[in-house]
């Protein structure tokens, strides 16, 4: 078994990971990055890129099926699933191409491939092959497709998101397992491009929303286009040939039998730390097996590993992965002068039509036990101008609100251009502007954002009226 020693060892080679050895490189020091799987990251492989071309397809499939709103009538649409398929592989391919590139650039002294598990706080065995021996660390191992127990070992026709990209060809029928933020984009696309496709959640969750306002609104919409089914909890499957049979339960405890040719699972994803022998680094774990760490810095209790990216479960998309990369990085490669780096306004986004968004302070975390009344404010896209003009005024957009300064805190919605909406605010909540200070930039007309404005002016009179009185308790009298 060879040796090595390195200044720095970043377990993994995703987008975390590769930011954490380029930020550890400029610091003069020597780093090894180690891989056990293929190069190429999630997000270019299996998750942002190739999720969107599949999504582009649907939409381009959905503007031809309601062009006769506009008045524009279009021949028969065909779908040709292979062919959408072909593009979707093709591209993913040219992405995946611009990042090994960039991992081909690493010098092959500094690449390491094969799994990696601590031995030791500073030791790490790669394989059968390998021990490194380290003066700092960065965990960067991000995450794997989860799979309900009822459905492991079922069969080839239960699948995971990665394997949809490997699709020649569109199928007849999908199910999805999970209304986050993964399931309903590929649900809502797969649906639009011809796919029969019934969607099913635990809960009544949508997304990342958080806001039941906001929620039951994105429930009822997506649903006028969707078969989506809440309170469904999977019982049993059992593939039949070219197909698998799925009983659901309901919460009332009926089942429901049904047929599809895919069952995907799409109801989270699990942190790639089980298997990285954390018992012999002295670090204190969450519940989860997670690490404890300080999300400012990275950095694990006071310790001299880091963590970054979706192995540390705490915000898992592709911008808070490359932040977290270059946080843990650069800690790791001037430890132990350790720093807290740049966290910018959380913001995810679900790239369904319309877009699901949550940004800055969730109404959750503002809601919480003993936090002050916050005030909120909102609007409908129904009769939103622009909306309208597009034949896309559908969603509602809340907004919230500090009452004693008239800070902007956050923002949920289901809207048209959402995404757009979405980096708007979340400047904003950046930039820690008061709602008074967002009114007095310029809105054009006619444009969505005017739809900003007026739930804008709905939060600042809110704002204004001040922290309404708590309801009256019930009548303690003696007596009464």
């Amino acid at each position: 078994m060879q040796e090595l020693e390195v200044d720095v060892a970043v377990i993994g080679a995703g987008t975390a990971g590769l930011g954490a050895y380029r930020a550890a490189r400029t610091h003069g020091k020597r780093a090894v990055i180690i891989e056990s799987g293929p190069y190429g990251t999630t997000c270019a492989r299996v998750g942002c890129m190739p999720s969107k071309l599949l999504i582009a397809a649907a939409e381009a499939a959905h503007m031809l099926e309601h062009a006769a709103g506009f008045g524009v009538h279009a021949g028969a649409t065909r779908i040709d699933g292979a062919a959408v398929m072909a593009r979707v592989r093709s591209e993913r391919d040219r992405f995946v191409g611009f990042v090994l590139e960039g991992v081909d650039a690493i010098p092959a002294e500094d690449k390491l491939r094969g799994h990696a598990r601590f031995t030791s706080p500073h030791t790490l065995q790669i394989d059968e092959h390998t021990l490194v021996r380290f003066q700092t660390a960065v965990i960067a191992t991000g995450s794997r497709p989860f799979v309900p127990t009822e459905l492991h070992n079922v069969g080839p026709n239960v699948i995971v998101n990665d394997d949809v990209f490997e699709w020649t060809d569109l199928p007849k029928s999908v199910a999805v397992i999970g209304t986050g933020v993964i399931g309903l984009e590929l649900g809502q696309a797969l649906s639009r491009l011809g796919v029969r496709v019934t969607m099913y959640a635990r809960g009544g969750s949508v997304a990342q929303l958080t806001d039941p306002v906001v929620r039951e609104t994105a429930m009822r919409v997506l649903s006028e286009e969707m078969d989506i089914r809440f309170q469904h909890l999977p019982l049993r499957a059992t593939q039949h040939g070219d197909e698998i049979e799925l009983t659901m339960r309901t919460t009332a405890g009926d089942e429901v039998t049904e047929r599809y040719q895919y069952v995907l699972c799409a109801s989270g994803r699990l942190p790639n730390v089980d298997m990285l022998g954390l018992e012999c680094t002295g670090l204190e774990l969450s519940p989860r097996g997670i690490p404890l760490f300080d999300p400012r810095t990275m950095q694990c209790g006071a310790s001299h590993i880091f963590i970054a990216g979706d192995a540390n479960a705490e915000r898992p998309v592709l911008p808070e992965a490359s932040d977290h990369g270059r946080i843990a990085g650069d800690n790791a490669g001037r430890y132990p002068d350790v720093r807290p780096g740049l966290r910018r306004a959380p913001l995810t986004i679900a790239f369904t039509e319309p877009n699901v968004v949550a940004l800055g302070r969730s109404y959750r975390e503002l809601s919480g036990e003993g936090k002050p009344a916050f005030a909120v404010g909102q609007v409908s896209f129904h009769n939103q101008g622009r909306s309208r003009v597009m034949l896309q005024n559908r969603g509602l957009l809340r907004v919230y609100g500090e009452y004693r300064t008239g800070k902007f805190l956050g923002a949920e919605m289901i809207a048209p251009r959402g995404e757009n909406l979405g980096h708007l605010l979340a400047w904003a909540y950046q930039c820690r502007l008061t709602v008074k200070e967002m009114l007095d930039m310029p809105f054009y007309h006619p444009v969505i954002e005017e739809g900003v404005r007026t739930a804008l002016r709905d939060l600042q009179a809110n704002i204004d009226k001040g922290v309404p009185p708590e309801p009256p308790g019930p009548d303690r009298t003696p007596g009464i």
